[in-house]
This record gives structure tokens, sequence and C-alpha cells, in this order.
């Protein structure tokens, strides 16, 4: 593990996780000095995998001059009616009951419905076939937390495209939350007044009934519900 993302591991794997640099846990080996003899020694001890499964692959990099680069593509299809609506379905990644939301939510958008993702939140579904729209994958992959930015970026050229501001955009955003680069993103996208932001599948600790009552009036965020009740208010 090289970042902050570990959690309590049980204790039949506590002796097969390592950690480096800045991140660690209690009971974890931590490699202090950059010698990454005993991971080897340890991998090499591993039976590893029985057997071999079918493989497959997965369509990565939507950064946004991939996407602007069929940015033309991309608004014939919304005026012609065969994309009807964006989702930015972002966030992290955890075990927590409940966050098959998200994999739901994205196997029953309509099919003229485009999905950007990022976060480690995609891992639960980016790897289905969602298919596409005249060429364009109904899924596109736009990176990890940190490409936010790109996010952000394709929001604001489809909206400067359609001469309208990025909330009257047919754009929604539904974000899970786990830690702390979530609530970064989060504070970003309200800096730059980014309203109607779906949030699950709980709210952060930190926010009291007070902040909640200002980022409803202000920002309109709202928690996630059932799949299928949220898709339906989007979409009317």
């Amino acid at each position: 593990m090289t970042t902050n993302c570990i959690q309590k591991p049980t204790i039949n794997y506590k002796d097969n996780i390592f950690t480096t640099g800045q991140v660690g846990f209690a009971g974890v080996h931590h490699i202090m000095d950059k010698d990454f003899t005993p991971v080897i020694e340890k991998a090499l001890e591993m039976p590893g995998f029985s057997m071999d499964e079918p493989g497959g692959s997965v369509m990565v990099g939507f950064a946004r001059n991939a996407v602007m680069g069929v940015a033309g593509a991309v608004i014939d299809a919304v005026k012609a009616g065969k994309i009807r609506h964006f989702f930015l379905v972002g966030g992290c990644d955890g075990a927590k009951a409940g966050r098959n939301y998200y994999t739901e939510f994205v196997e029953k958008a309509p099919e003229d419905t485009v999905i950007l993702t990022l976060a480690c939140g995609k891992f639960r579904f980016f790897d289905k076939d969602l298919g596409d729209i005249d060429g364009i994958p109904r899924l596109l992959d736009v990176g990890q937390c940190n490409d936010a930015y790109s996010a952000i970026q394709i929001a604001l050229a489809l909206s400067e495209a359609f001469g309208v501001g990025v909330n009257e955009l047919p754009l929604s955003m539904i974000l899970s939350w786990y830690e702390q680069k979530a609530v970064s993103i989060l504070l970003t996208l309200l800096h730059l007044g980014i309203k109607d932001i779906r949030l699950g599948p709980s709210l952060p600790a930190f926010i009291t009934p007070n902040v909640l009552n200002l980022l409803v009036e202000n920002y309109n965020i709202m928690p996630i519900g059932a799949p299928e009740e949220d898709l339906n208010a989007i979409l009317g």
C-alpha cells in the first residue's frame, strides 16, 4: 500500500500486506528503507492462482482532450435527440452495504444516456458493456479522483458549446463519499456553483444540521435514494 486508501486488514491477511511511504497500519509490516525484499519473498511463497480465467478488456483514457476531440459528434447527437442526458458517476469505493447503488444506477440508466465516471467508485461497474451511441461509448472512463479537473473541463466545454450554464446542461452528478479526497472534489464543485448533486450512500460525519441546511438551500444537494426513483426524478 502506497497511498492512504488502506483499511483494517483481516487477521488472516495481515501478513500478506505491506505499507510504505506515508501510509501505515498497526500490525502491518512497513517498508522503511525502500528494500522491498520482504514483499518479493512473500509473493514467491504464495501459491498464486490455481487456474486461468477468461480475460477481458476495459476502454480507458477519456480525459477532456479525448472527449472534446469528438465534441462535434457529441453535440450533434444531443441536438438529434440521440443523447438525452449525461451522468457523472464518481467518488470513492468502499465495502459499506449500499454501495451497489452506483452499479444499479449505471445498469438502469436508459440507452440514450451517457455515463462519465471517475475515481475508484467506478470499479464497481466500469467493466460493463453499455454499448455506444453513434460510435460514442456510453461509458466514458475519465480517470481517478485527481482527474475531476477533466470532468469539470468537459462540463464547461459543453456548456459553452450549448450556450448555457453548467447547471442548465442535461448533466447530473451522482457522487459517493468515502474519504478526504472526495470531500475536496465536492468543495471544488460547490466553489464552481454546481447544483443538484446527489450524494451518498451516507453524508460525511462532519456535516452538521446547519451545514446541511446551507448546502440544501444554496446548492440543492440531496441524498441518493433508490436508483430507479432517482433516474425517474432526474429524467422527468
